[in-house]
């Protein structure tokens, strides 16, 4: 559907690859970690300077967006057609934290380039691939001869999605109009391979929480009073043994409810990627695998719900033995969500659960963090295909294959208060080492998401212009 020819947003691509590459490595020097308080500066510094790079590279507007917390940046390019589609960018800014004595060769915040890669925090997640739409919109407007994007093109970076974009969707809400769109494209996702360039198709959502259990007010000797009231650390051990049945599935009731199944279509696509158990269990570091009985490994990371006890502690830790019923224990716990689960929901039906388990006599506290809802996208939705047909471009003509993403992101927001489908465009890989020393990014892979960007704007202006 697109018009830009290949070979002018190659050579155009190559031609400005230099000053491109300049530009990321001044953006990679900005220690933009939203975590740490003492680099709130440098987040504010980095939103700063990308707004300035973005009116720079043309968009005519380009604003800092303050939030509660680390600020966000919103730029706009109107299309020239007022009828043309309107498309939402979203990446980050912020960073992980990283130190040299983590393990990392240089300074994680001086940029590297080493051979055809880059090494730097933010090199991939997700400076490098927020970066790469200012080269991917330059190039599409030189190869086709235009003055504005073939649609109205906005972007959201925001500032705070390694903290848990705490402040996100109330952005988001208040800025709803200005965000509208037809649809949302997030820049913050990977491939499966270098080899096997993949679109993701959705996320997981995130809803997790802490309880705390009280028995006695201080501990007690298990001789004088064991076996006549209530031990909270043997509470939380029944909590965890009774949250999966024999066959690995979650008990909590309606907690399937309205779980939008996996089709044999998507289980085929998942199928013809080239897994091997035994090298990602060697990735996991695992000595085996276990999930949800009737599903592979990929449908259990990607496309079933999950409840995994994160931490259970209480009593005595220390060494040899001490003989008392504890006074406290605590639970952690994450529940992975799928499409058409609500955590609302989920978080009120597991409350219901634990409260007709814990015993008389226990005390107990039940706090939930900041829910993330799940995402997903329909794989006959014509900006999905506008995607693969400008990732297949890119890559010389290549078969695009389909991946959905384990992990939780704030796209559900977008999705939900917009209104809008939301679809992925990636091109890390997993050797990029998010969040670990020596993160970086394949040159030619990000090129590769320049040059799909290049291609998307004229494909989604065909495949969503209105009549």
């Amino acid at each position: 559907m697109s018009d830009t020819p290949d070979s002018a947003v190659r050579q155009y691509i190559e031609e400005h690859r230099a000053a491109f590459l300049d530009d990321l490595v001044e953006w990679l020097r900005i220690p933009s970690v939203s975590a740490q308080p003492e680099h709130d500066a440098d987040v504010r510094r980095s939103a700063d300077w990308l707004a300035e790079r973005l009116t720079a590279t043309g968009f005519p507007v380009a604003e800092v967006w303050p939030t509660a917390g680390a600020p966000a940046v919103f730029a706009e390019w109107p299309s020239d057609d007022p009828d043309a589609p309107t498309v939402l960018v979203y990446g980050h800014h912020d960073v992980q934290p990283a130190a040299r004595e983590d393990g990392w060769h240089t300074d994680p915040f001086e940029p590297e380039i080493v051979g055809n890669r880059l090494y730097a925090r933010g090199a991939a997640d997700d400076k490098g691939q927020v970066f790469f739409h200012t080269l991917g919109v330059r190039a599409h407007l030189a190869a086709t001869g235009r003055s504005a994007p073939a649609v109205h093109l906005k972007l959201l970076v925001e500032g705070e999605e390694e903290s848990g974009s705490p402040h996100f969707r109330e952005l988001v809400e208040a800025n709803a109009e200005r965000l509208r769109a037809d649809a949302v494209i997030v820049s913050d996702t990977g491939m499966w391979s270098e080899d096997t360039p993949t679109v993701c198709t959705g996320m997981r959502g995130l809803a997790d929480c802490e309880i705390e259990l009280y028995g006695p007010d201080q501990d007690i000797h298990s001789g004088s009073f064991g076996g006549a009231v209530p031990n909270p650390a043997t509470v939380a051990a029944r909590l965890v043994a009774a949250l999966h049945d024999d066959e690995e599935r979650v008990t909590v009731p309606g907690f399937y409810d309205g779980i939008t199944p996996l089709g044999d279509v998507e289980r085929a696509l998942f199928a013809e990627l080239p897994f091997d158990e035994g090298d990602w269990l060697a990735t996991a570091q695992s000595h085996g695998t276990l999930g949800e009985s009737g599903y592979s490994t990929l449908e259990r990371v990607w496309a079933r719900p999950t409840a995994e006890v994160n931490g259970i502690g209480g009593g005595y830790q220390g060494p040899g033995g001490k003989t008392i019923i504890p006074s406290s224990a605590t639970l952690k716990l994450s529940f992975r969500l799928v499409a058409g689960q609500d955590p609302g929901r989920i978080e009120a039906a597991f409350s219901q659960w634990v409260a007709q388990r814990v015993p008389e006599g226990i005390r107990y506290s039940l706090t939930f963090g900041a829910a993330t809802r799940p995402c997903l996208t329909p794989l006959d939705h014509p900006a999905l295909r506008s995607v693969v047909r400008s990732m297949s471009r890119a890559f010389d003509g290549r078969k695009i294959r389909f991946t959905r993403e384990g992990g939780s992101g704030p796209a559900a927001d977008l999705q939900d208060v917009l209104g809008a489908p939301v679809l992925f465009l990636g091109i890390s890989v997993p050797s990029d080492g998010w969040h670990a020393p020596n993160e970086k990014v394949e040159l030619d892979l990000l090129l590769k998401g320049v040059e799909t960007a290049a291609y998307l704007w004229d494909d989604l202006a065909g495949a969503l212009g209105r009549p």
